[in-house]
């Protein structure tokens, strides 16, 4: 490029617009006035609502929308999210959410050892969900309210683990903990006034101290040997006892069943007896006859060569095989 001075072309001079100090409040007064306007609407998220400030003084909820406003600083809004469900984690953290959760390393013991009812020691970590049922309550009454509904947490939460031993604490009692410490921090939390719904009570962890644990897992383990092996006797029990106990009275009653039996029949031979001697004593001779004839029917089937003699034969001999004995000689 050629220099301008060395050709001799005089350089331009660069000189600012005449504004006047009149023009220059104009724009600045329309710059403040588009301030204020767009300081007049806000919007609240769906899940949200609006707490309006009058010179830092309550005045009013808004639901989710656009709303207009008293400029700035007249009237304030604060969103508050009464609809999304916020939670508190104590004994752990979370540092990433997600298909695999990262928790952090660091440890919270002092938020989660506890001493419970028979003097033991565990370390109970847990989650209190919540949400925001008061707008108003949330942000005026309690003076930061977070670390208040976690002192709130602590609190209930030791009590109620102090009241039970640690094996119900650890197996058992679980549900129930989280349950009864779900009323009663409600209850403390409506006592208190900070506007909190407390929904649910959720133990993450509950286990003995590292320094005993190892021991505690060897009793746990000891216990449920003893609770199998009690449940196998009581099986074997259940199957042998009902046995031998039926079959106990099975032969008691064919014991009764047999001396009904031989009772009856005692009985019903007594009273043929007791029949047949009225029945003698009323006709002798028939009666003798009738058991003569009766014996004699059941002997004469049985025998099976008979000989029926006249009573006028004077001797045996024309009955006698003697043939047949003589053939049996000679063979």
């Amino acid at each position: 490029m050629v220099d301008r001075n060395i050709r001799g072309i005089p350089t331009p001079q660069f000189k600012p617009p005449n504004i006047s100090f009149r023009s220059a409040g104009l724009i600045a007064l329309a710059i403040l006035v588009v301030l204020l306007l767009v300081s007049m609407f806000y919007q609240v998220e769906p899940e949200a609502v609006g707490v309006v400030l009058t010179f830092g003084e309550f005045s009013h909820v808004t639901e989710p929308g656009l709303h207009m406003k008293l400029p700035f600083p007249i009237q304030t809004v604060t969103k508050v999210a009464v609809e999304r469900q916020l939670k508190q984690e104590f004994g752990f953290r979370t540092e990433d959410a997600g298909v695999r959760t990262r928790y952090s390393a660091a440890t919270f013991e002092g938020e989660s050892l506890m001493l419970t009812g028979d003097l033991n020691v565990a370390v109970v970590d847990w989650t209190a969900q919540y949400r925001v049922a008061d707008p108003y309550l949330y942000l005026f009454k309690v003076r930061n309210v977070t670390d208040t509904f976690r002192d709130m947490n602590e609190t209930v939460m030791r009590a109620v683990v102090g009241d039970r031993s640690v094996s119900e604490v650890l197996t058992i009692g679980r549900q129930e903990v989280a349950t009864e410490v779900e009323v009663r921090l409600q209850e403390l939390c409506d006592q208190y006034e900070i506007g909190i719904r407390v929904e649910q009570i959720v133990l993450q962890d509950v286990n003995p101290p590292e320094l005993v644990k190892d021991s505690f897992n060897d009793v746990n383990e000891a216990q449920q040997e003893r609770e199998r092996m009690i449940n196998e006797a009581r099986a074997d029990f259940n199957s042998v006892i009902p046995k031998a106990r039926g079959e106990a009275e099975q032969t008691i009653q064919k014991a009764e069943g047999y001396a009904t039996d031989r009772v009856n029949r005692a009985e019903g031979d007594a009273s043929l007896f007791n029949s047949m001697r009225a029945a003698y004593a009323r006709s002798p001779e028939v009666t003798r006859r009738r058991i003569y004839l009766e014996t004699m029917g059941r002997l004469m089937p049985q025998i099976q060569r008979k000989v029926v003699l006249d009573n006028d034969l004077k001797g045996l001999l024309p009955l006698l095989p003697l043939n047949q004995v003589q053939k049996g000689e000679q063979r």
